[in-house]
């Protein structure tokens, strides 16, 4: 399992990333906005601009990892509320 038993936590940036980053420039916009860990295991979740494109950086044990996903219809709808509640939606 990826995550263990618990459920991860999710740490949103709430401005729009220049999707062009990889491991090292998410993780230096990690590290200067959060006063988190970033190697315990929290999930840090990327948009860019147009809401199309969302990436996660995590620490797996063994190194950062990166999921991308693009949507070629609709957007991703990020609110601020979702900071409290750990649930993305794509609209269409």
């Amino acid at each position: 399992m990826l995550f263990g038993r618990q459920a991860p936590r999710v740490l949103v940036y709430e401005h729009p990333v220049d999707m062009r980053k990889s491991f090292d420039g998410l993780h230096a916009i990690a590290s200067q906005v959060s006063q988190e860990d970033a190697l315990s295991g929290l999930l840090f979740l990327f948009v860019n601009r147009s809401k199309t494109i969302m990436k996660i950086l995590f620490w797996d044990r063994t190194g950062w990892c990166v999921v991308a996903k693009r949507l070629e219809r609709g957007r991703f709808e990020v609110s601020k509320t979702f900071l409290k509640t750990p649930r993305i939606r794509a609209t269409f």
